[in-house]
């Protein structure tokens, strides 16, 4: 399957935003997301992956929530609204895109800490991440790790 990586980017950022929205506000998830559907810069995005960011997010919130808390170095409702929406986009990526690889997953949630956070927050986003990719993909970062011994014997 072939896709627009910018329109996937902006599809991320979108879904920070409406995330950010719907968190802040408490208005229904179909209210917010009619919201940005309506917005002129949407066109530029990956309508389908945006909504599925969105409603599906919405959707599992609380589950999302209590994959990356053992993670945290803080609770829960410590965590600003910026950061919480970028770690459930993350790890709902992890958790329900098996089509995207893992490091697709961290790097897109690190980049949007690195333009939506605060100062550390793209380490902070990065350190939750990468602990819930070690637990939910497993199987690729052995198989990755494996590719990897590989190539080294081939370059030796």
């Amino acid at each position: 399957m072939k896709f627009n990586i910018k329109a996937r980017r902006r599809a991320r950022e979108f879904a920070v935003q409406a995330l950010y929205q719907w968190q802040i506000t408490a208005l229904p998830p179909s209210e917010v997301l009619l919201q940005f559907l309506v917005f002129e810069g949407i066109a530029k995005a990956d309508q389908v992956y945006f909504k599925r960011l969105f409603l599906g997010i919405t959707e599992i919130s609380t589950e999302l929530d209590f994959k990356f808390i053992p993670f945290l170095d803080r609770p829960l409702k410590e965590v600003n609204p910026v950061e919480l929406a970028i770690l459930r986009l993350g790890s709902f990526e992890l958790l329900h895109c098996p089509e995207l690889p893992y490091r697709v997953a961290l790097n897109e949630s690190i980049e949007l800490s690195k333009i939506y956070g605060g100062t550390e927050s793209h380490k902070f986003t990065n350190g939750v991440l990468d602990k819930l990719a070690k637990q939910l993909r497993q199987i690729e970062m052995a198989a990755e790790k494996k590719e990897e011994q590989i190539d080294e014997k081939h370059i030796d």
